[in-house]
């Protein structure tokens, strides 16, 4: 049943959106559970069972006669009641990019199914040896002979080569894709089917480049200046094979500084249970459900899952007792306290996180906490001199840490940006370009590798990386607002954090936009400049 035998188009709509949740409630909850239990066992058969689930749900979305049921109540602008407009546009937004053509669909899968699996048994050859991704990342952080350096980068980006043409043929076929739906390219569409415009976030993201240019710029010099003596070259001769990592989007491990000591021997479990209670987000049901300790099979990712909307919400963790754990342990739990506090009387398609990005800027608010000076010494009983040791050590660690990520991040936005613009132009040499403007590092001299290729990101979550951006931006607008609002730093014991983030963000789900949500709880739409104030000095 489409549209009902009813004139009213508001009751139409609520019937239908009766029918179609009675089709779809059940089933997102059946596919969480076996997405959960593929996670846990590492079957296959659960993966496949969880993929013929995710298959029902998008043959749902792709019946054309229902999108131009929905299609037609959004343009006939007479939804007037503005919870089931919302819903409207939800399920319009749900429809949209199910609707291209099935035959398009299927190559697009396969192609991508193709070059992921090429990225993940690719192995690089070092000095006539093929090696893996973990060796090259070893040897990028323990060799010191320039030459053998550059070699292991060398190793680390020859993927690119053997990926690139099967990548730009699935280039072309999602912006095929995207054209079959009226958007100019595969970008531009990623981008509105979730509520975002490109000319918004270039506007956000030139504000950022603006406020962190020349810290970044000194940050780097600094950088540079610490690296070159232990390759025996001069600040000006570091490469891209100097840094720790292929793509410059860490920190080498140029700080000495450990947190790791503080947390040996400490029930991390205990710790956040007592934090997220103290602020008046208790977590016990969360963690009722949840698998915390590593064992063979299981997924060796941390992540969150909401089962039902209805209160079901469980986190995958491998514990350790060390800091990289804390943080990974307050940051699940932050995913799961905004899925777990909704509110049930919002409707179930408007119970959910106003955007990605907005529940990861949760979950990174809270992370961020294990290596905060306050929060240690109040969790850990830290004595006044190791908490002034580690706020000095946390300062210069979350400085470079979130400028360098923030400036890879512009990289990959603008890149897919452009590279969904223009396909054929010289991606090779644009990708290098790019890396200057942001990174401001040089192409090696005479290269002409598409390197680009190499970062697996473009392939398996496109057009997406943005977004992890964005998270750490609101993440800092959150934190600005508290310390506004006269709340320590820390946050420990603090309910009314709780209290702010369950009536100004969890609660309202999606019944408005992000960014109009996010201007009701800060007072304003996103900014980069409360990032900037937190990691600019």
């Amino acid at each position: 049943m489409v549209t009902g035998q009813t004139t009213d188009p508001e009751r139409a709509l609520r019937m239908f959106l009766d029918s179609h949740l009675q089709k779809v409630e059940p089933l997102f909850k059946e596919y969480n559970l076996a997405a959960w239990n593929a996670a846990l066992s590492g079957k296959t058969e659960d993966f496949q069972k969880s993929a013929d689930l995710d298959l029902k749900i998008r043959t749902i979305y792709s019946n054309r006669e229902e999108f131009a049921a929905v299609k037609a109540w959004k343009q006939g602008g007479k939804i007037k009641d503005p919870l089931l407009a919302r819903q409207l546009e939800i399920v319009y937004l749900s429809y949209l990019p199910n609707q291209i053509d099935p035959d398009l669909l299927k190559q697009m899968v396969q192609q991508a199914a193709k070059v992921e699996e090429k990225f993940n048994t690719f192995r690089g050859t070092y000095q006539g040896r093929t090696v893996t991704s973990n060796e090259i990342k070893d040897m990028l952080k323990t060799l010191t002979d320039s030459d053998l350096r550059r070699q292991a980068w060398e190793a680390s980006q020859q993927v690119g080569a053997a990926v690139a043409p099967d990548v730009l043929t699935l280039v072309k076929l999602r912006n095929q894709s995207a054209r079959q739906l009226g958007f100019s390219n595969f970008h531009t569409m990623s981008l509105e089917v979730t509520e975002q415009s490109v000319p918004q976030i270039d506007a956000i993201f030139s504000e950022l480049a603006r406020l962190t240019d020349k810290p970044f710029a000194a940050l780097k010099a600094e950088l540079d200046k610490t690296l070159a003596p232990r390759y025996s070259v001069s600040p000006e001769q570091i490469r891209p094979w100097h840094y720790h990592d292929p793509f410059f989007q860490e920190v080498p491990a140029v700080l000495d500084v450990d947190f790791d000591s503080y947390y040996k021997g400490k029930d991390i479990i205990a710790m956040a249970t007592q934090f997220y209670a103290g602020i008046g987000l208790p977590v016990e049901n969360i963690l009722r459900r949840s698998d915390l300790y590593e064992r063979p099979g299981k997924n060796p990712h941390a992540f969150c899952t909401d089962i039902d909307r209805l209160g079901d919400v469980r986190i995958v963790l491998n514990l350790k007792d060390d800091e990289r754990w804390m943080d990974t342990t307050l940051h699940e739990l932050g995913h799961g306290v905004y899925a777990f506090y909704n509110s049930p009387q919002v409707p179930y398609l408007l119970r959910n996180q106003a955007h990605s990005f907005t529940t990861e800027a949760i979950a990174m608010f809270f992370g961020r906490l294990s290596v905060n000076p306050e929060w240690m010494k109040a969790m850990l009983q830290l004595t006044d001199d190791q908490a002034r040791k580690v706020a000095g050590d946390s300062e210069k660690m979350l400085r470079y840490k979130q400028l360098v990520f923030a400036r890879w991040a512009m990289v990959m936005y603008e890149f897919e940006k452009r590279l969904y613009a223009d396909p054929d132009q010289d991606l090779n040499a644009l990708w290098w370009q790019i890396k200057k403007k942001y990174q401001f590092q040089n192409s090696p001299e005479g290269r002409n590798q598409p390197d680009w290729a190499a970062k697996i990101h473009i392939v398996t979550v496109p057009c997406y990386y943005h977004n992890y951006l964005l998270g750490e931006l609101l993440a800092s607008q959150l934190y600005h607002k508290l310390a506004t609002d006269n709340i320590p730093a820390g946050l420990v014991g603090q309910p009314k954090v709780g209290q702010f983030l369950r009536t100004s963000v969890f609660e309202p789900g999606m019944i408005y936009p992000w960014n109009e949500m996010i201007r009701r709880a800060t007072g304003e739409e996103l900014t980069a400049k409360y990032f900037a104030a937190q990691f600019v000095k």
